[in-house]
């Protein structure tokens, strides 16, 4: 299966590092849908208390146990959709999106949300993963 990132030429990326604009997978064997993931570890725990950084970082984590579940990688990640209730903390879950994607870089939407279920919860991040 191929999978092509990339960019339009002329188009202009002000965030290279985070996030392609187009992801072009062919004849994928098989599509895995990860469900929005938050800051919470295998008992139910919230991790990384008001730190955004932090529960960034479990958000991802837990999309790569799925993934791994499944049979897949973070490096076949094509799409995530990140929903925080603080637009204001960008430059964390940016951080710590460059820990977990370094070289296959996804397509993104990020979205501002008033709230989640739990008051407590900063972000939740959904993925889509081609194989």
């Amino acid at each position: 299966m191929a999978i092509k990132r990339g960019n339009p030429p002329g188009m202009k990326h002000v965030r290279a590092s985070i996030y392609n604009h187009y992801v072009r997978v062919d004849q994928p064997k098989s599509l895995i849908f990860v469900s929005g993931q938050v800051a919470r570890d295998d008992e139910g725990n919230l991790v990384g208390g008001a730190s955004m950084l932090e529960q960034t970082r479990q958000c991802l984590r837990n999309i790569e146990k799925s993934l791994h579940a499944a049979g897949a990688s973070l490096s076949d990640v094509v799409w995530t959709t990140v929903f925080t209730t603080d637009m204001r903390e960008l430059k964390e879950i940016f951080a710590a999106r460059e820990e977990f994607f370094k070289t296959h870089l996804p397509t993104s939407t990020m979205v501002e949300v008033r709230g989640f279920t739990q008051p407590e919860l900063k972000v939740e991040i959904q993925a889509i993963a081609a194989i």
